[in-house]
């Protein structure tokens, strides 16, 4: 028969290896497991925080856009509100023009009326004294006598003027 030592059990050996490898990993855990733990604990949190802060300046950047788009909006109204009103001053101001270039059109034409009045008058005055004249030269040549010259025109001026009174009341 063959020994058995080969195949035994020592159970010291045994002891002596799981006290060896209890002696590891307590080495392990206090000299790798816990300072890879804080390392990863560190990045975890840095990582974290990053997260937060991209998170924040995400929410930052929304309220900027909100605010961005606010004023622009108002820049908008505003904007129309000016354009609106240089249009209605422009439109005042037109009609302002062309009122004042009705009145002074029509000014003109009241002053031209006048003038062609006057000058109808001081027409209508000429032509009765050249009536005045003219049957004043005739009357004498008539009659071969003189007749006062201030006597006949009083005449013929009431004539006329009877005459003109008609011609104004037929217009």
């Amino acid at each position: 028969m063959q020994s058995l030592e080969v195949i035994s059990v020592n159970i010291w050996d045994i002891l002596i290896s799981l006290l060896n490898l209890l002696i590891i990993f307590l080495l392990f855990k206090r000299f790798l497991y816990k300072p890879v733990r804080k390392v990863l604990d560190k990045r975890k949190v840095a990582i974290d925080t990053q997260y937060s802060e991209a998170e924040d300046a995400k929410q930052s950047a929304l309220k900027d856009k909100e605010i961005y788009e606010q004023k622009l909006k108002g820049a908008q109204d505003e904007a129309d509100e000016m354009i609106k009103s240089a249009a209605s001053a422009a439109d005042k101001r037109s009609a302002k023009i062309i009122d004042d270039a009705k009145n002074k059109a029509d000014g003109i034409i009241r002053q031209a009326h006048g003038e062609i009045e006057l000058e109808r008058k001081k027409a209508a005055e000429d032509i009765k004294h050249e009536i005045a004249d003219v049957s004043t030269l005739l009357t004498e040549k008539m009659l071969e006598r003189e007749i006062n010259e201030k006597d006949h025109r009083d005449f013929i001026d009431s004539f006329i003027e009877g005459i003109g009174e008609d011609d104004g009341t037929s217009d």
